[in-house]
């Protein structure tokens, strides 16, 4: 709907968990995330957005990079519950939806993204890359980011080809205690508990699912992206089977950080296939131990493409030049023939 109301969601802790301790990972600022969001909100302001929302949190990421600002959007700042947990991302989200905002820039990593689709997937999404093990968001100039975005809330790619903004694939895992849902991986991981930070071990993986086996990319993407390459548009998912005996892959399972996994097995599922994940052990769900399998317990797992709609933005911005958005009309473009 376009309605000129653009959503910024920011997760202030993206990009500076324990994980990066552990590995090469650089680590991400509130200043350099309120940079980000600046540069946003400064390219959805040239588009013409009417209304920019954001969430009051802690560290007053968004808030501080807007104030000075001088914005022709109405900047809003809605209360969301503070818990320092997901639920949060999720909370903000509900409030962005209810406010009409059906764009939405987000800061973050797999992670945070993966809170924004347990919340609603009904929405135009651009993530932007702030996170540690990222495949899902991507790095991108924010100016042009927020350009498309604006561009976007505004109703101007409503008549574009829907490769500009493809559903996002999902994975549905259900388990005896309840349902869940990630983006990238759900892995199985044996010997291991909930809650647990750090890297994953390689001799613990045993079977994971995969929307995106992307060789590159780093954590358990790569895995399956050496053997069989399942990309972002491709209808299918990825099983990759591991345990002694199988074939050694060397992949980086954390930025900088190298490990030999032991693969036995490929194969691909189709859409609504339902992969079992046998217990016991714990669900990884694109890198958070959230789930614990008993023994004698499983959990099964399906792949859709039932989520947001992602922007490309440089295809995105690729097709606005070409649809005349960006210049006067009096404006036209000669092809010189000097040289020929």
């Amino acid at each position: 709907m376009a309605n000129g109301k653009l959503a910024l969601c920011v997760n202030p802790m993206s990009g500076r968990d324990v994980r990066r301790l552990a590995a090469r990972a650089s680590n991400m600022t509130h200043e350099a995330k309120r940079d980000i969001v600046a540069r946003v909100a400064a390219g959805a302001d040239a588009a013409g957005v009417t209304d920019i929302y954001i969430a009051r949190e802690p560290f007053r990421i968004a808030s501080l990079a807007l104030e000075l600002m001088p914005l022709k959007a109405r900047v809003h700042i809605l209360d969301v519950p503070i818990t320092n947990s997901a639920k949060d991302t999720e909370e903000a989200v509900k409030l962005f939806k209810a406010e009409g905002c059906n764009t939405m820039v987000s800061l973050g990593g797999d992670g945070t993204n993966r809170a924004i689709v347990r919340a609603c997937s009904d929405m135009d999404l651009i993530p932007i890359s702030t996170g540690t093990n990222n495949v899902f968001p991507a790095l991108m100039e924010p100016t042009i980011a927020g350009m498309v975005a604006g561009l976007n809330c505004l109703g101007r790619f409503d008549d574009a080809p829907t490769e500009l903004k493809q559903a996002v694939k999902v994975l549905h895992l259900i388990t005896p205690q309840g349902a869940d849902v990630g983006l990238i991986d759900a892995v199985l991981l044996l010997n291991d508990s909930v809650g647990n930070l750090l890297p994953f071990d390689a001799q613990r993986l045993s079977r994971m699912v995969l929307t995106r086996a992307e060789p590159n990319a780093i954590g358990m993407s790569p895995i399956g992206g050496y053997i069989d390459p399942v990309y972002a548009q491709d209808d299918v998912g990825l099983v990759v089977d591991m345990g002694p005996g199988g074939s050694e892959v060397l992949a980086p399972l954390s930025p900088g950080f190298y490990k030999t996994v032991n693969v036995l097995s490929t194969h691909r599922v189709d859409f609504a296939e339902e992969v079992v994940l046998q217990g016991p052990g714990v669900v990884a769900l694109d890198g958070d131990r959230d789930h614990k399998i008993n023994a004698g317990e499983r959990a099964v797992v399906s792949v859709r493409r039932d989520g947001p709609r992602v922007l490309d933005v440089d295809a995105a911005m690729r097709w606005a030049v070409a649809a005349g958005m960006m210049a006067p009309a009096t404006l036209t473009s000669t092809h010189s023939n000097q040289g020929k």
